[in-house]
């Protein structure tokens, strides 16, 4: 502890200020150590509840709080998740739910060794003056929610902001103002001794070639951490969770697995600073497979070269194949557990660039 406080200390001689309170930074050290430890990675189960309710609605799944509770108990009672999964990112209505028994889901997922993280932001809003573009709200108010998760046993939470590529777009202003809302979350969540995750997304939407993509991803990230060191954001306490860099789902030309994971590593060594401990790739409409195969090649050829853990933080390219399986039926939820299981040791095999596509055949 003697020796954390002469740090601490050293860091407010050279820079005037501390980033954060001496008691949470060794807090937020400890805690993005254990999510990115042991090859494991994240279960984004945070879909909000009109986004759950569309993946039912096309399943013929009922839309209510009881169906949604009812598939969030088939997750985090999958036996031994917590082998491949480090973190569960929670929705708010998901962190307040309990089992049938009436266990809450936090108890669960702490029993199983997963540790509980919360999304905080209230969703991507049409930029003023912008067409085409978003800005994510949810800043007022949120160091009052964030105390509160905290108390409730979160310790960590998640921002999403959104670039879309298309004519003109992103605009400078977009980007600014993103990574701007992204750092100040970033900083306040610091404040409350949670672990900030901070994703800056650009969308596949849209027949953009991969070149495009490298471009404003790099700029998108570059714009981050300009803000994030503004904001006096503890790197060490912080994980990214990106995009890989892929061309659009309309362009007629979809790279290899070797070129995208080549591409998207190169990116991040040009804009992501050796201080953060972890980046987390998002699914973002990948296929299950593609996105084990991609995560997997950037491990097996540069994982010894990276300053920073490449792991994953998963939604629909863990869950889909369970939730397609389920179907809203408890016959179904042990079937629909196997599969959800499956493709979380797919990606934890990934992360140790042992995946290969005949895991997919067992």
């Amino acid at each position: 502890m003697a020796i954390h406080s002469q740090w601490c200390q050293s860091l407010v001689e050279i820079f005037g200020e501390p980033p954060i309170t001496y008691m949470n930074t060794q807090i937020l050290i400890d805690t993005t150590s254990k999510l990115v430890a042991d090859d494991k990675g994240l279960l984004a189960m945070d879909e909000s509840n009109p986004t759950c309710d569309k993946r039912f609605a096309k399943l013929n799944i009922p839309q209510t709080v009881e169906s949604r509770r009812a598939y969030r108990e088939l997750i985090v009672t999958a036996p031994g998740l917590g082998e491949s999964i480090s973190g569960a990112i929670l929705y708010d209505e998901t962190i307040r739910q309990n089992m049938k028994d009436g266990t809450p889901f936090l108890k669960v997922l702490t029993d199983a060794g997963i540790i509980p993280g919360i999304k905080v932001d209230t969703g991507a809003k049409d930029l003023a003056a912008h067409p085409g573009e978003k800005i994510t709200e949810g800043l007022d108010g949120l160091r009052e929610r964030l105390q509160e998760y905290f108390q409730m046993g979160a310790r960590f939470a998640k921002w999403r902001a959104v670039i879309a590529i298309g004519d003109e777009i992103p605009s400078r202003s977009c980007l600014e103002a993103n990574a701007h809302a992204l750092a100040r979350y970033a900083a306040l969540c610091q404040e409350a001794g949670l672990v900030p995750i901070v994703e800056p997304e650009v969308l596949m939407d849209g027949a953009h070639a991969l070149e495009q993509c490298r471009r404003v991803t790099e700029e998108t990230l570059r714009n981050v951490f300009i803000q994030l060191n503004c904001q006096r954001v503890l790197l060490e306490g912080m994980i990214l969770k990106p995009n890989m860099v892929l061309p659009g789902l309309a362009c007629p030309t979809q790279e290899s697995v070797d070129k995208v994971a080549n591409i998207t590593v190169k990116s991040l060594w040009r804009t992501v600073p050796a201080a953060v401990p972890g980046i987390a790739f998002l699914s973002g409409g990948q296929s299950a497979e593609l996105a084990s195969a991609r995560l997997n090649t950037m491990n097996l050829r540069f994982k010894s070269r990276l300053p920073w853990a490449l792991a994953f933080s998963y939604a629909r390219a863990i869950q889909q194949p369970a939730l397609e399986i389920w179907q809203g039926k408890e016959t179904n939820v042990k079937a629909a557990q196997q599969a959800l299981l499956h493709r979380a040791k797919c990606n934890r095999a990934a992360r140790r660039g042992e995946y290969t596509a005949a895991m997919e055949k067992i």
